[in-house]
């Protein structure tokens, strides 16, 4: 299984994320984003506004959000 990315740069997450579905909503010291789902609800998602992005912050934000581990891993591939 592969592993999430130490530092990851910001963008590259966002990014990912985008790929996922998710769209950003506001940047101040935070980042919101949210995703609309097939049956009409949203899913929302809160990061920090930081240069880079810790493995265990990705790993929490991604179980808080419902991503599974693999598919954010190829989208962050792709990004």
């Amino acid at each position: 299984m592969s592993k999430f990315p130490v530092d990851a740069p910001k963008q590259r997450v966002i990014k990912s994320l985008e790929i996922l579905g998710f769209r950003i909503i506001r940047e101040k010291e935070h980042i919101s984003m949210e995703r609309i789902n097939l049956d009409g609800t949203k899913t929302p998602l809160t990061m920090p506004n930081h240069p880079k992005i810790k493995s265990s912050t990705l790993r929490t934000i991604c179980t808080q959000a419902g991503i599974p581990r693999d598919d954010f891993l190829n989208a962050y591939e792709k990004s």
